[in-house]
């Protein structure tokens, strides 16, 4: 790829000022995996006892990574415990040659860290289908494990990037019997973003204690509310990962009973979900669907995702054309059930079709004038039972085509 993208119209105005997290260090170098010039690398080293779960990728054709780490979450938790990422190269598709150089890498990181090979986690981004050149990658982690430092989550962000136009994070603070809960989080993620789960990499961190089986409960539902619910272009990815550690540095345990707790992550990973949605390759345009009247919750959510994923809804959107014609389509397509009469239709507070017809108060002005901000709200009333869905897409542009055509360049 050539140089550095401009940066998303829709990102915030500047990175947070993450907490430092007890019992986690970060360092990040350049190891010229694919990028030239850049930081490519992250290694992060978690305390003893730390706590991981994790939510992967569903696709049939995941990395050798994905599986690495999937085969083990719920392992021993008593050692120190370390996650190395490369950018530039997803070490996907790659046969036996994949296998070789994820277990080098851990192997490697492992032994400069002096801890355990099975509690050493790895993940891989960027072009599908090319050898990961792994020596790249062990040649610098001694060099990192010297270098690691409890301030340096930012640098982290930055360097698990590949077509992001910005590094992406957020944090929440929580009260737990009176004392202060810390959560970080870091994640990547711009194209190839749908649901199961969500096309990216997410590492989040915790000083709290919590046990392996409450953590990984916790993280598996918020993240069908979150990172679930985004699509950006309905391709999953070979390489999603979420891994989610718990460090106990604090001393404060948390149980499945603290909802306090479990409303803070929920809400710090829907903050990433959206930075996620924001950063869309070629984006302008933030947009959510919120869907109700469908006979379940299950329903809702198709409606929502075949209106999200319309290639047609998108376009429309990045003209900032009302056409509730293309979302009647996507309902139609979508297989849940839907009757044709009873549908009404929301762009913001603007009602355009109610019970199957044009609304005789809509105006075309007005829906165009919804269509011209940056945040779009389209809302869909079914009428035919109490599930609801809430999911959130982006516009489709020729920015997305400039950037994917010229990917592996």
């Amino acid at each position: 790829m050539g140089g550095t993208p401009p940066r998303s119209p829709l990102a915030p105005a500047s990175f947070p000022d993450l907490p430092v997290i007890g019992g986690v260090e970060f360092a990040t170098i350049g190891a010229g995996v694919k990028y030239a010039g850049r930081k490519d690398v992250m290694l992060a080293r978690l305390a003893p006892g730390t706590a991981i779960a994790g939510v992967f990728t569903r696709s049939a054709t995941r990395s050798a990574p994905v599986l690495d780490c999937q085969s083990k979450i719920g392992g021993d938790s008593t050692g120190a415990a370390a996650i190395v990422v490369n950018s530039g190269n997803a070490n996907a598709f790659t046969g036996r040659n994949g296998v070789e150089a994820t277990k080098a890498v851990t192997n490697a990181a492992a032994k400069a860290l002096g801890i355990e090979e099975s509690r050493v986690f790895t993940s891989s981004t960027g072009v599908i289908g090319e050898p990961l050149p792994h020596d790249r990658i062990t040649a610098k982690l001694e060099e990192l494990a010297g270098s690691l430092s409890a301030d340096g989550i930012a640098d982290a962000a930055a360097a698990i990037m590949t077509t992001d136009t910005y590094p992406k994070g957020a944090a929440a603070e929580v009260q737990v019997d009176g004392q202060t809960v810390r959560i970080a989080g870091i994640a990547k993620g711009s194209g190839m973003i749908a649901p199961d789960m969500a096309t990216m990499l997410v590492y989040i961190f915790t000083d709290a204690a919590i046990d392996q089986p409450v953590l990984q409960d916790m993280v598996s539902a918020a993240t069908d509310l979150t990172f679930n619910c985004i699509t950006v272009d309905s391709d999953t990815s070979t390489s999603d990962s979420l891994i989610c550690a718990a460090t106990g540095a604090s001393g404060i345990r948390v149980t499945e009973a603290n909802t306090a707790f479990i409303d803070a992550l929920r809400g710090l990973m829907l903050d990433l979900a959206h930075q996620v949605v924001r950063d869309g390759e070629g984006a302008t345009k933030f947009v959510e669907i919120h869907v109700t009247g469908a006979h379940s919750d299950a329903d809702a959510r198709t409606h929502a995702l075949s209106i999200a994923n319309s290639p047609l809804v998108k376009t429309a959107i990045a003209g900032e054309d009302p056409n509730w014609g293309r979302i009647v389509m996507a309902i139609g397509k979508s297989g849940a059930a839907a009757d044709r009469d009873l549908i009404s239709i929301w762009f913001g507070d603007v009602l355009v079709a109610d019970k199957g017809w044009r609304a005789p108060s809509y105006k075309e002005e007005d829906g165009a004038a919804h269509m011209t901000g940056d945040k779009i709200d389209i809302r869909v009333d079914l009428g035919l039972g109490g599930g609801t869905a809430t999911v959130w897409t982006c516009d489709l542009t020729h920015g997305y085509i400039s950037i994917n055509a010229d990917y592996r360049s």
